[in-house]
């Protein structure tokens, strides 16, 4: 049978139920306006009843208060995190691309590339027309060359701050990332210590997941939670949780208080992908030597925004089978002595040396998911007697121990091979491809019919003189390309790379004097491989004398003739003569254009859509965790109203004590 006094206790319990509810309130109206903050309730359920072995059989003992619990959905969360992941990428590439149109921008009269190319193939190019003799119109039109030479040189400059801003953001955002890891890790441990404790540790944990949302802006989040159970007995929980978060599609970040970190360090020259690259692009590490790799599709968020500006090829990039290899096979002139492997490739950007990015400073090749570095390489093709042609390129190993320990062996023959990663985004590399594939081009092209004329005043004896040229890396050193005088005055000879154009776009002729070749182009040899946006130059000797550009095709016609200056107009204005991405010279900038634009309009309409979907789930989730004003204004009411009413059964038991005790005469 109960005590007399279980009333009291009862009206006890609701008691301290009532004001854990209201000091609760007191919490959640005081943080509504605090950033991460969910929403807290506190968790009652009826006390277990007492058996008073009369027929009504139990006595209910009141209410106990089990915990005070934060209210919080985790669907929604993840949720959350997915699409923030989403946002962070394309405002990193809404940010950049935002930069490359400004870059690219040309109104025709800002300076850009249609007002420069237009004074040079149009006025200039006209007014020698006039007078094909005339000094003074054959310097302007160098001088409106040189202009043409400066506008790339300082787009590639532009490009090349970009690409070094991205890769440091990218350091940015790896400490980021081990900074967030470093703080769960030890919120993981702070909430271990207090809920083995018996209570909730909500605060702690809102604080947790106001990481996370700023971890998936980052990178791709999962997050896991299990419960630890006691080794003792592992049917029984410990209260404890351990708490997991995973990166870039699962890859293990936070495990409880322990957390992986993540290392940047620093290509060098001979590690280079592309060779448009700038030096010290960051790989990524885990700190036990791991690669992390930046070009997963899982990354997601801020990071992978910026890995694809910064890598970005379009999905233009050095792959093909193995077909030979050879151990020691080539001798350096030092006498030392290489491995070498030969690839053949099929996709039709990497059969044309013009749009080749391949590094010239050493690289890493894949072999069939084994790594070597190599030294350097030569371009390939052979074409039998039919005409078919068939392209490899043959890389020169490493013969340092320290870069491969190991020799290339024949079991690599039939694997792919790989420089680089796929990445299917049109990044700062696919742009300086661009670049240089239309500089390449258009200078081989150009270059071809100058030396096709003769005799000019200052060159009465020989061919034409080139007018474009790329600066060596050497001081005041330039490329003498095929077919043309070098340095010493001697006559080079007609190269590979020119017959592979006379094989590519040449006339029937042309192509069958190629039949039944091997044609070589080495890494060293100065072809238009060597010509980039970067050292596009006007060829010193034609700075110096403008005359040195010749206007007529044959020597003996007259010195009116301007036979050689229609053939350049007609390089401009017919894609047939010159063509680039299936248009004419002149309209190089529309299709780069039109890739700027069209990638900066996804950019911005993937930040708007991902913008309105984030302000959905987050006002869903705040629905959920968030803090109602009026909703916690009437809590108070209720709250009040049952304590009040609990103090009241305390005050009503405290008179029926005080008569049972003092009254009753017992």
């Amino acid at each position: 049978m109960s005590s007399q006094f279980f009333g009291l206790n009862i009206a006890y319990s609701g008691l301290l139920a009532a004001n854990a509810n209201l000091n609760t309130t007191a919490n959640n109206i005081s943080n509504v306006q605090t950033e991460g903050y969910s929403r807290q309730q506190v968790d009652t359920q009826a006390a277990y009843p007492i058996r008073t072995f009369q027929r009504y059989g139990c006595a209910g003992a009141g209410v106990d208060t089990l915990s005070v619990e934060r209210i919080r959905d985790g669907f929604y969360d993840q949720k959350y995190w997915n699409n923030n992941s989403k946002l962070g990428e394309y405002n990193m590439k809404s940010y950049y691309m935002r930069e490359l149109e400004d870059y690219f921008y040309d109104s025709g009269t800002n300076g850009g590339f249609s007002s420069i190319y237009d004074k040079l193939m149009i006025t200039a190019l006209e007014e020698i027309m006039k007078d094909p003799g005339s000094s003074s119109a054959k310097s302007q039109f160098v001088g409106y060359a040189g202009q043409l030479t400066d506008y790339f040189n300082q787009i590639v400059g532009n490009l090349q701050n970009v690409q070094k801003d991205v890769n440091s953001e990218i350091k940015i955002k790896i400490d980021d990332i081990n900074s967030i890891s470093g703080e769960i890790a030890t919120l993981n441990e702070q909430i271990t210590t207090i809920e083995m404790g018996g209570q909730k540790a909500n605060e702690l944990r809102d604080r947790r997941d106001l990481l996370i949302d700023r971890l998936s802006e980052i990178v791709d989040v999962e997050t896991e939670e299990l419960p630890v159970y006691d080794k003792n007995d592992p049917t029984r929980e410990t209260g404890a949780y351990r708490f997991i978060v995973k990166i870039a599609g699962g890859q293990s970040l936070v495990d409880a208080k322990e957390h992986n970190e993540l290392v940047c360090v620093a290509r060098a020259d001979y590690e280079k992908v592309n060779q448009t690259d700038i030096n010290g692009l960051y790989d990524v590490y885990w700190e036990n030597g791991e690669k992390f790799k930046l070009s997963n599709a899982r990354l997601g968020g801020e990071l992978r925004g910026l890995v694809e500006m910064r890598d970005g090829n379009n999905s233009e990039y050095f792959n093909g089978t193995v077909t030979e290899t050879t151990v020691n096979g080539y001798t350096d002139k030092e006498g030392g002595k290489h491995d070498t492997v030969t690839v053949e490739v099929t996709a039709d950007f990497l059969k044309d040396l013009n749009k080749s990015n391949l590094s010239d400073q050493g690289g890493i090749i894949n072999l069939g998911n084994t790594e070597f570095y190599y030294d350097s390489w030569s371009y390939k093709v052979d074409i039998d007697s039919t005409g078919k042609a068939t392209y490899s390129y043959t890389f020169i190993l490493s013969n340092e121990q320290s870069l491969n320990p190991r020799h290339v062996t024949n079991d690599r023959v039939g694997k792919p091979a790989k420089i680089g990663d796929d990445i299917g985004y049109e990044g700062i590399p696919y742009y300086m491809a661009q670049l240089n594939e239309w500089v390449r081009t258009f200078a081989q092209k150009f270059n071809d019919i100058l030396k096709s004329g003769n005799q000019t005043d200052a060159n009465p004896e020989g061919t034409g003189t080139i007018m474009f040229t790329g600066n060596k890396a050497a001081e005041d050193q330039q490329y003498f390309f095929p077919d043309q005088k070098d340095d010493t005055g001697t006559q080079t000879t007609w190269r590979a790379d020119t017959l592979l154009r006379a094989y590519n776009s040449g006339s029937d002729a042309e192509k069958q004097s190629t039949y039944g070749q091997n044609l070589v182009v080495d890494v060293s040899d100065d072809s238009y491989y060597k010509l980039t946006a970067e050292n596009f130059s006007i060829l010193t000797a034609m700075v110096n004398d403008p005359t040195l550009m010749t206007n007529k095709f044959k020597a003996g016609d007259g010195v009116e003739q301007n036979d050689l200056l229609e053939a350049l107009q007609d390089m401009t204005n017919t894609k047939d003569v010159l063509s680039f991405r299936g248009g004419t010279a002149s309209g190089y900038l529309e299709g780069v254009l039109s890739d700027v634009a069209l990638n900066a309009s996804a950019a911005n309409t993937g930040v708007e859509s991902y913008e309105a979907v984030q302000k959905s789930i987050g006002n869903t989730r705040l629905t959920v965790s968030g803090v109602d004003e009026d909703e916690e204004a009437v809590n108070l009411v209720k709250f009040q109203n049952a304590y009040n009413l609990s103090s009241k059964m305390i005050s009503v038991f405290q008179e029926i004590y005080r008569r049972l005790i003092l009254e009753t005469g017992v």
